[in-house]
Formats: structure tokens, C-alpha cells, sequence
């Protein structure tokens, strides 16, 4: 025969609802004597912790209890509470006193009533109700409706939330909507940069510290600043404006004037006062981006704004208060920045407890085509021409833009512009590979005559190796070995055979060897990318 599960009621004695002496005390609800009292809530056990010197009416409670409920043995816990509403006291006094108690889930359930004794114990008992210190269920009990009744009604929660699925649905649906606003709606594909989306969602939520996004020009870093904004608005946590401000743009006397503001005659021209941009972002975010672009002074006292959410105006005498969150971007290296001098130390040290970094559109060229449908919508919002882009031009744009020929060097700025030229000339609003032919050219152009010469070099030999191999085996190939493969390539093109470019290539470790073998080795290479000699024979 199976032993049968005994009860056991965990709670506080309230000093206000659980007292008294006087007959008329059966009059009025108590809610650790009605816990007692229900026919179907037949407790065998109440562990019940009061403050010392309060044993006179606790006894009398249990004297109480003994009379509605024979059955049930009441055991009382002194335990000291010098404030009942200091919750680290609180805590530490009942998280001891469950460690001391001898729980035996396996022979015994347990409730743990939360309806008496103070606010703050009532959270500590939950808190160790979820975290099992306590193994049982919450009890919440109520007074009756009418003076008649004198049980009341009691409630049991079960704190187990995995058998809340609608509720856990509901958690991920909202976290998800978090990460698609994010990305704009974008349905991403490049696995890094949805992981790093999902890490700045839980940050962006968990935390009013400045966060740095860094990354190149045109990655995305106004959009996603103002997104993040816009999500914590969304829930509440912000209530001021979105101030954005280019850093760059920000040139002498007027940038401590633009950022911090000045009193009436602070310098020539200062005809009326000026809040300033900190204080226009008060109670919201502060986009600073490029802030690798700000001088020294304004630099000091930014970090003096952002630790002490103060700041003195130019020409004031009397400071400013602000409480903003900033997001700084850069596409700068900062810490190269700090050490050549031109960034503070202190400053850097300030903003990057969070550090996301934007990948360029190079990097995640998985996600071009999500992105077109989106740069495709945004025109149709700015002009009110909805344009389309039929298959074989989305194909063939697709498999220019993902190659290693396309260096997308402006990032989504490039693709902006691409895709707002192809629609704007698209005859009957649909793109067609005509369009797309001419774009290719132009992106190919204007690519081909920017940057550095050593810019143009790398897209020289990516070219280079795209003419051999074709854009599908090129895009295999690693960075490293594409560099190495490269420069192999232009001393193949330059030689007269295999043999003089092996002599080129080797000239120092064949010094070494007494039998050189230099065409074999570079022949051994090249098989390693199916290439051979006759390939640049074919070539030249």
C-alpha cells in the first residue's frame, strides 16, 4: 500500500491579519487560520515563521488552527526581521532559514503562502519558491465576499513555466518581433549577423549603458541606432527624443556651442541662448556618429556628461543636467586613435562596454538578396511607384553582386543607389537584364576608379583571378590563399615559361637546395586551383 503524500503550508504570521485575542476575532477573516479551514485544502503541516517576542498571539493562533483543524500541526520559527521591508535583510534571513529546513519533496508537497507579512517577504518567498530553495507552490489566499463566510477562497500557482506554453509562445514571439524591427523586417540570412542582431536586442533591452556600433561607411549604423531607439520607445523605456548628429560636421567654437549649448553673448553671433544637442536628447538616445571626428575638449566633456549626466553650457556659469543614453558610431579605430593621441583614453574606455561591430556588405553578400525586395519597397515609399524586378534580371544582378567582382565599397549606400537607378529607369515599372546589364557597368566603373591604388591592385587581381577560374570557383577560395594565388598569377602573366617564374617566385629558398626544382613546385601549386602553364600561355 502507497504511504500517502503529506501537505505542508510554508508562511508568515501576520501581525495585523493574524492577531488577536478577543472573541471577536472569529469574526473577521485570518488568512493563515482560513488556510486551515477549506475542506478540500486539508493541510497536515504549517511551518509558520514569526518575529520573537510575538510567541503570545502566535500561540494563540495555533490554538485557534487546533480547534477548525485537529489534524494539523503547527510548528513555529522564530526569525529575526530587524526591517521587514529591507529586502537584502529579508532575503538573507529567509534564505538561510531554508536552508536549515529539512525539505522532503519526494514524500511531502509543499505550498508556500504569500498573503501575509510584508510586501518585500512576500517577493522573497517567491524568489525562493522559483528557485527551489523552497520546493513547492504559491498560495494565495482571499477574504469572503460576504461577512457570512469566514474561509474565503485560495488560489494555488504553479511556478512551473514550462507548462506554460502559450505563454513561453508568446515570450519568442515577442523577442522575434525585437529582432525583425531590428532588421527592418529583413528576413537576414547571414547566420553572424543575426547572431549579432539577437546580442544587441538583448542589450538594447537589458541596458541604458552607451553602446559603440563600428563598422564602414554605409554598413548600417544610423539605421540600426535609430532602430534601437524606436524598440526601446516601443516598450517603454525611453521617453525623450532620437538625436542624431554627425561628428564630422562639427567644426571649432561651434561644436561645444552645437553639443552643449550656450548662454545669450557666450561668444560673437550668441544673440539667444542654446540648449544644445545633450539637452535635446534628455530622457532619450543620443546618436553620435562618427565620434572618432570630435576634438579634445569636447571630448572631456562629453565623458563628464555621459558618467555625471551633467554639464556646463558654453558661457554658463551654472551647469545642465541631461539623462540621455548614448549609441556613438565610428568607422574609425579608435584605440589606433587613442594611441596616436587624437582619443581619449578614459573615453574610449567609457563607450565600449558594448561594442558591435557591422560587418560590410561584402562580408554577409547572403543577405543582398532580401535586401533588394527592401530597397525596391523603400522607393516605392519615397516616389509612389511600385516597381518590380523580373527573374532573369534578379538572377543575373544576383550573380554579379555576389561575386567577388562586385566589391560593394560604399556598402548599402552601393546597393541603394543601384537598385534606385534600375527602378527609375525601368520601362512600365519592371526591371529587366537590360537595366541590370547597364548597372553592372556602371558599379564596375565607378568601383574601378575609387579608392586607393592599392584598392584598385586587390580588384585588379580579383579580376585577374575571375578571368581564370570564373566567379563561381574564385568565391570558394579563401582570402589568404586568394592573395597568395594572385600575386603567383601577375609573375605567371609577366614570364616567358613555367621555369622563369619559378626562378622568380623561389629565388630565395632555391638558394638552399642543391637540385632547384622550381618549375615543378609551381607547377604543384597551380594544380592545387586547376590551373596550368597553358592557361597563361592562352591568356598572353
Amino acid at each position: 500500500m502507497t504511504k500517502q503524500r503529506k501537505l505542508v503550508v510554508v508562511g508568515i504570521f501576520g501581525t495585523r491579519l493574524d492577531a488577536g485575542h478577543a472573541k471577536s476575532r472569529w469574526n473577521r477573516w485570518r488568512p493563515t487560520v482560513s488556510v486551515c479551514q477549506h475542506e478540500d485544502l486539508l493541510v497536515d503541516r504549517l511551518e509558520l515563521i514569526h518575529q520573537p517576542g510575538e510567541e503570545a498571539v502566535a500561540d494563540t493562533l495555533v490554538r485557534d488552527i487546533a480547534s477548525v483543524s485537529p489534524e494539523t500541526e503547527v510548528r513555529l520559527h522564530p526569525l529575526k526581521f530587524n526591517d521587514a521591508w529591507d529586502f537584502e535583510e529579508v532575503f538573507a534571513a529567509l534564505h538561510h532559514w531554508s536552508r536549515g529546513m529539512n525539505f522532503r519533496p519526494d514524500t511531502e508537497d509543499y505550498l508556500i503562502h504569500i498573503t501575509t507579512g510584508s510586501h518585500v517577504q512576500q517577493i522573497c518567498l517567491f524568489l525562493l519558491a522559483e528557485s527551489r530553495h523552497i520546493p513547492g507552490q504559491l498560495l494565495q489566499s482571499s477574504p469572503p465576499l460576504r461577512a457570512a463566510e469566514a474561509t474565503g477562497a485560495y488560489r494555488i500557482i504553479d511556478l512551473d513555466l514550462s507548462k506554460y506554453d502559450a505563454l513561453a509562445t508568446r515570450f519568442a514571439e515577442e523577442q522575434q518581433e525585437g529582432l525583425s524591427f531590428l532588421k527592418s523586417g529583413i528576413e537576414t540570412r547571414s547566420r553572424t549577423f543575426n547572431t549579432l542582431i539577437e546580442r544587441i536586442e538583448r542589450v538594447a533591452i537589458a541596458s541604458s549603458a552607451p553602446l559603440l556600433i563600428t563598422g564602414p561607411t554605409g554598413a548600417g549604423k544610423s539605421q540600426l541606432a535609430a532602430r534601437i531607439f524606436e524598440l526601446k520607445r516601443r516598450r517603454g523605456q525611453v521617453r525623450g527624443s532620437f538625436v542624431e548628429v554627425n561628428c564630422a560636421t562639427l567644426r571649432g567654437d561651434q561644436a561645444m556651442s552645437s553639443l552643449f549649448g550656450h548662454a545669450k553673448g557666450a561668444f560673437t553671433g550668441a544673440t539667444t541662448p542654446r540648449a544644445g544637442l545633450l539637452m535635446a536628447a534628455d530622457q532619450g538616445i543620443l546618436f553620435l556618429d562618427e565620434i572618432g571626428e570630435l576634438g579634445r575638449d569636447e571630448q572631456a566633456t562629453l565623458l563628464r556628461a555621459i558618467e555625471e549626466k551633467r554639464f556646463l553650457p558654453v558661457g554658463c556659469d551654472r551647469e545642465t543636467a541631461s539623462d540621455f543614453q548614448l549609441i556613438a558610431g565610428t568607422n574609425r579605430d579608435l584605440a589606433a586613435d587613442v594611441h596616436a593621441g587624437r582619443f581619449r583614453e578614459d573615453l574610449l574606455a567609457r563607450i565600449n562596454l558594448w561594442t558591435f561591430r557591422l560587418p560590410a556588405l561584402a562580408e554577409r553578400r547572403e543577405d543582398i538578396e532580401p535586401n533588394i525586395q527592401y530597397e525596391l519597397d523603400r522607393y516605392a515609399a519615397r516616389t509612389g511607384q511600385q516597381v518590380t524586378i523580373n527573374k532573369e534580371a534578379r538572377q543575373k544582378f544576383l550573380q554579379f553582386a555576389q561575386s567577388p567582382a562586385a566589391t560593394w565599397s560604399a556598402n548599402f549606400r552601393d546597393l541603394n543607389a543601384a537598385i534606385t537607378r534600375m527602378a527609375t529607369l525601368a520601362p512600365s515599372g519592371r526591371i529587366t537584364t537590360d537595366e541590370v546589364h547597364d548597372e553592372i557597368a556602371r558599379l564596375e566603373s565607378a568601383w574601378q576608379f575609387s579608392g586607393s591604388d592599392s584598392g584598385k591592385s586587390s580588384r585588379d587581381d580579383l579580376s585577374l583571378l575571375v578571368e581564370l577560374l570564373g566567379d563561381e570557383k574564385v568565391a570558394t577560395i579563401d582570402l589568404f590563399d586568394r592573395a597568395q594565388l594572385a600575386a603567383v598569377v601577375r609573375i605567371c602573366r609577366e614570364s616567358a615559361s613555367l621555369s622563369d617564374a619559378g626562378r622568380k617566385l623561389f629565388a630565395i629558398s632555391r638558394l638552399a637546395k642543391s637540385q632547384p626544382n622550381d618549375a615543378d613546385r609551381l607547377r604543384k601549386f597551380l594544380a592545387r586551383f586547376e590551373l596550368s602553364w597553358t592557361d597563361f600561355a592562352a591568356s598572353r
